[in-house]
């Protein structure tokens, strides 16, 4: 015999309530998440990060590294940023990555095995991480000769003793400098380009040069150059101030000062004992009756 039919009213108070219930879900914040997108790598001498949006509510991400040469591996886990720092999974610079970036509730209640994820473009360190601007070390301008020290830019991976590599240690032949400069205030400029971080240039003697440095890595997708350096000098006027630190110039102005101080108040003093006995003899000259 077949089941007896629900009153009217009950049947249509049915998708009411299934609707009630639905929107209740909803609103819990449990069970909408939202699916990583504008997945970007940012990269400056292998100090990468990854960035994403949207920022989540209610819920949270989990980062998964995948190298064609190593295993899947996850960080940042369940965080509710939308930045990671994945500099120490891509320490096999020369692999090609991909990231997935899992959007995940915090209910137990989830019907999927797999949380929706974003998947990144692929990221080759060795060949798509920028350089960073090189610094200038030392320099001497000396009769004919200028003689210019770069630093290889830092790298956040170490070596077997424990310091950090640079860039040279990881691009080797890969890595060039050049050399832009010129005769101060002039326009006129020349480069040299070497694999070399060590420069000596020949210049004229007795004119100042100015000069900044650019770093070139060549790879398999081709050319980059890092931003130039800070411009240089070796004037004659600024040359000493330039190899100074600020304590340095400090205390030199401060002596500098203090000598001026010294010679002002010891002018003051002589003009005054100069002064009084100008008066004095003046008063020993006068009649004793006057």
């Amino acid at each position: 015999m077949a089941p007896a039919a629900a009153p009217a009213p009950c049947r249509r108070a049915l998708p009411l309530c299934a609707l009630l219930s639905l929107l209740l879900r909803f609103s819990s914040g449990n069970t909408r998440v939202m699916t990583a997108v504008n997945i970007t790598w940012s990269s400056i001498n292998f100090k990468t990060l990854l960035q994403w949006e949207p920022e989540p509510t209610n819920y949270v991400y989990t980062v998964e590294i995948d190298g064609n040469l190593s295993n899947r591996d996850k960080t940042c886990i369940h965080t509710t940023k939308t930045e990671c720092d994945v500099t120490n999974m891509l320490e096999n610079v020369r692999d090609t990555y991909t990231a997935r970036i899992y959007s995940e509730s915090p209910s137990e209640e989830d019907d999927y095995n797999i949380p929706p994820y974003g998947l990144s473009s692929p990221f080759k360190p060795y060949d798509q991480t920028e350089i960073g601007m090189p610094a200038i070390k030392y320099f001497e301008q000396k009769d004919k000769t200028l003689k210019i020290m770069i630093a290889d830019p830092l790298t956040p991976y170490r070596s077997e003793n424990g310091s950090f590599q640079t860039i040279r240690d990881i691009f080797k032949d890969d890595l060039k400098y050049t050399v832009y400069y010129w005769k101060d205030q002039s326009t006129g400029k020349k480069f040299v380009t070497e694999r070399s971080n060590q420069f000596e240039l020949s210049v004229d003697n007795g004119k100042s040069y100015c000069f900044y440095v650019q770093a070139t890595v060549t790879t398999g997708s081709g050319s980059r150059n890092s931003p130039k350096s800070t411009e240089k000098c070796t004037s004659i006027n600024r040359e000493g101030l330039d190899g100074l630190d600020l304590d340095t110039i400090l205390i030199i102005v401060a002596i500098a000062t203090g000598v001026v101080l010294l010679i002002i108040i010891l002018a003051v003093v002589v003009y005054k004992c100069t002064k009084a006995r100008a008066a004095a003899k003046k008063k020993e000259n006068i009649p004793p009756n006057l």
